[in-house]
């Protein structure tokens, strides 16, 4: 397992992280490598459409037989996917979801599955709809009491399930300390990471001790919100031709068309996950100061509890954050109304802001108790922060906010607002300042923040 560095590199006050070597360079080139046998030396990986292959004689081909078992513009983006996740193998499916019904069947009837008690909504409706059906036991417990944890694992246990950043709360725990505790109770159990809301551009859990890095590549690593697919990357060649095996015969393959595009947008992702990350951190800090607002979550904020253990482990954060509005669930229905960049949507990571209320969305189907005890509330908003310009963003949510008739706090905010500052300016109710910087970086004013430095992970 690796360690962060000594010498810790970092956000500057330009937002600019240090990447792992060669990412960019590795997603542009591998996998999409020029058709050396084609007459064409294609630059962009050709889109395979063909369902069947010719072989040399009867059961004898050269790569492929049927496309449900490989296909080579499919090999292209798992190749790419796995440079990406600095891993063995990847295997990709045709969702998020549709790699985790595979992983799950690594596992099977009698077998024990200890998950976090907090996690997206449609992993935890899957445990509790589908897993158990299949006999499956789900323990949901907070992984980051080690004394719990130790005390769930069992001889049945089989999986350990983890999300980190948590969905939509935002907890984080520490990855290292939590493998390091199943393996030393039984190397054989599985541990899984939901890596969607980092990506192996900020976080690379098989560096971790991670046995799979799963994601619902549909978010961050399409990031245009144009195509569905999930991926699940390993280094052990077991693990790797089960999963290959669960492909081909549960059929949830991902089409030629959707391989060319994840293709695509890997190229972009370094490029893309900078804008998220200063955008979103930028975004964080304003709503931090907002008289509407009753608390953020964010986890690259110094106000976050896990924030330094965050900065450990990572080396930047999405735009993927939530906030508590000062409010109840009428004054959130109004935020939202009131919104007209940000979009009320689903899902996150592609270019476009979206807003999402997680009780009444993504997480409407578990239980009041679970979503209580995990934080989701009635006046929890979640933002996936997308690539407009960072000003307009803040502006119609400043507006939106003010709309919703929430106030908590106003007064106590305005008393301690200087009224004198002339290196600052008030929106138009003066609620609160926004310091304003020009950086060489953007070339544009930006609301100023204090941001983290973030460890360097090699």
């Amino acid at each position: 397992m690796s360690r962060a560095s000594s010498s810790a590199h970092f956000l500057h006050s330009d937002m600019d992280v240090i990447p792992f070597p060669k990412f960019a360079t590795n997603a542009i080139h591998i996998g999409n490598e020029p058709e050396r046998n084609g007459a064409s030396h294609d630059l962009v990986t050709p889109i395979s459409l063909a369902v069947t292959f010719g072989q040399i004689e009867p059961g004898v081909f050269k790569v492929h037989d049927y496309a449900r078992g490989g296909n080579p513009t499919r090999d292209s983006v798992e190749r790419s996917l796995a440079a990406a996740e600095n891993a063995a193998h990847t295997v990709t499916f045709s969702s998020g979801t549709g790699a985790l019904s595979a992983i799950m069947q690594l596992i099977g009837s009698g077998d024990e599955v200890v998950s976090m008690a907090s996690l997206y909504g449609g992993t935890y409706t899957y445990f509790d709809n589908i897993a158990t059906k299949n006999g499956i036991r789900i323990v949901y417990l907070d992984v980051t009491d080690a004394d719990k944890l130790h005390h769930a694992l069992s001889r049945n246990t089989r999986m350990v399930y983890l999300e980190s950043p948590v969905n939509p709360s935002m907890r984080v725990i520490d990855i290292e300390a939590v493998v390091r505790s199943v393996k030393g109770y039984n190397k054989d159990i599985i541990t899984v990471l939901d890596n969607s809301f980092t990506t192996p551009y900020f976080l690379r859990p098989l560096d971790l001790g991670v046995d799979i890095s799963y994601q619902s590549v549909s978010k961050y690593m399409g990031g245009h919100a144009d195509v569905m697919m999930g991926s699940a990357s390993v280094n052990s060649e077991d693990l790797a031709n089960r999963l290959k095996y669960l492909q081909n015969n549960m059929g949830a393959i991902p089409s030629p068309f959707d391989c060319y595009l994840i293709l695509r947008s890997l190229k972009t992702l370094h490029i893309r996950m900078r804008e998220h990350m200063k955008n979103g951190l930028l975004v964080a800090k304003f709503l931090e100061r907002h008289p509407c607002v009753e608390k953020v979550n964010h986890p690259g904020l110094p106000s976050h509890p896990n924030y330094e253990l965050f900065k450990k482990q990572s080396r930047g954060c999405s735009g993927i954050f939530s906030f508590y509005l000062s409010g109840g669930k009428t004054e959130l229905f109004k935020f939202f109304r009131h919104l007209k960049i940000f979009t009320v949507a689903a899902s996150f990571g592609g270019c476009e802001s979206v807003c999402s209320f997680p009780t009444v969305m993504s997480h409407k189907g578990v239980q009041p108790k679970v979503l209580q005890a995990a934080g989701v509330t009635d006046n929890l908003a979640r933002l996936s922060i997308g690539l407009e310009d960072v000003e307009d963003l803040m502006e119609d949510l400043d507006q939106a906010l003010w709309s919703s008739g929430a106030r908590k706090g106003y007064q106590q905010q305005q008393q301690q607002t200087s009224p004198t500052s002339t290196d600052s300016r008030r929106d138009r109710r003066g609620s609160q300042k926004i310091k304003i910087v020009n950086t060489q970086a953007t070339q544009t004013g930006v609301a100023e923040v204090e941001t983290p430095r973030f460890a360097r992970r090699y």
